[in-house]
């Protein structure tokens, strides 16, 4: 099979900036890939790099997408680096896109991921510091019983002093999910933990983090204190930012990791064999955003409609960009796989064109 090969490099404001532990994110970037085949069907693939995380950066997936050329067949694809993990799972996308659309022309069974859920539960993001007090009762009468609430952005004190004005603020029955991305040391981690045992939080995301940058002791030391925060405490631990490629997902499996898996679809090189990974060791999983266009979502939600669980969505974050129609499904508490089916990723293509 051989496919014509075309790429768009893209940056795109946000409609607010975003502010987490790793600093304000005003824009997105990343790159929107296209391969059509032979008989003029097409697929599209998003690369969301996120290179805090330990992806690649935007600069290197556009020297290998210039690197490829116009022409290309599934063996040259097939020898992508691993160290491109974004623009391989784009290409991946795109290829899995034109094969749908094969098996559907020929009425042969789809191959691939197959839909067991018709509607997921979505976690409605809240704003990080004192804002999260007005954005609850908006949120709730919309329907939401699931909240995230991003941490260790400001000082501890005055967060841990939120928490229980925020649980009041909650509508009976919901449950907040707590994201640190990483910025707490074991004393304010174990300082949060302490605080969530007897409140309505269904977990704590990634509290501590150590990028490849800083080397492989100070990984291994995060790491030890993940596992020893969850083994601890009786509030679950979730993983993020430890859980971008694939081998960072079979040192956790390995290591038989008792806490929850926040999957990133778009951020994954081998989607396919890290959910056949994580689905054999009967992972607790959260399918979450990398704030990614309509392109990199729309992939990302088959996965998450395929999985056997059935823990709400981390994909509250639309609208999200400056303009509408780079963003996913309209925000609301359940998201229905055939809002997933309908959203149009041509009006992306299209408007970068």
């Amino acid at each position: 099979m051989k496919y014509r090969f075309q790429f768009h490099r893209y940056r795109l404001p946000f409609r607010a900036v975003v502010r987490t532990a790793h600093g304000l994110w005003a824009e997105r970037e990343g790159l929107i890939v296209r391969l059509t085949d032979e008989s003029g069907r097409t697929g599209l693939g998003e690369a969301a790099m996120i290179p805090w995380f330990g992806t690649e950066t935007v600069d290197a997936g556009e020297a290998a997408a210039r690197d490829l050329g116009e022409w290309l067949d599934e063996e040259r694809l097939a020898r992508l680096p691993a160290a491109l993990p974004c623009f391989r799972n784009a290409i991946a996308a795109a290829q899995a896109e034109i094969k749908a659309k094969t098996d559907l022309e020929s009425e042969a069974r789809p191959s691939g991921t197959v839909h067991n859920a018709s509607y997921l539960g979505v976690a409605a993001l809240l704003p990080a510091g004192r804002a999260v007090l007005a954005a609850i009762e908006p949120k709730a009468e919309a329907g939401f019983r699931i909240f995230k609430w991003k941490i260790g952005v400001g000082d501890v004190a005055d967060e841990l002093s939120l928490l229980d004005d925020v649980c009041a603020a909650l509508p009976e029955g919901a449950k907040l999910r707590l994201d640190a991305n990483g910025a707490l040391d074991r004393k304010r981690a174990e300082r949060w933990l302490e605080r969530c045992a007897e409140r309505p939080v269904e977990f704590l995301e990634q509290p501590s983090f150590a990028a490849p940058s800083q080397g492989a002791a100070q990984r291994q030391k995060t790491d030890d204190l993940l596992r020893g925060l969850a083994e601890s405490f009786p509030t679950p631990i979730a993983l993020d930012e430890s859980l971008v490629s694939e081998g960072d997902a079979e040192r956790w499996i390995g290591a038989g990791w008792p806490g929850i898996y926040v999957v990133k679809p778009a951020l994954f090189g081998d989607v396919a064999g890290i959910m056949a990974k994580l689905k054999h060791a009967k992972a607790d999983v959260v399918f979450s955003s990398a704030l990614e266009t309509a392109v990199g979502a729309r992939a990302a939600l088959q996965w998450a409609f395929a999985w056997p669980g059935d823990r709400a969505l981390g994909f509250g974050v639309w609208p999200l960009f400056a303009n509408a129609r780079n963003d996913g499904p309209y925000l609301a508490p359940f998201l229905r796989r055939e809002d997933m089916e309908r959203i149009d990723t041509e009006a992306v293509w299209n408007a970068l064109s």
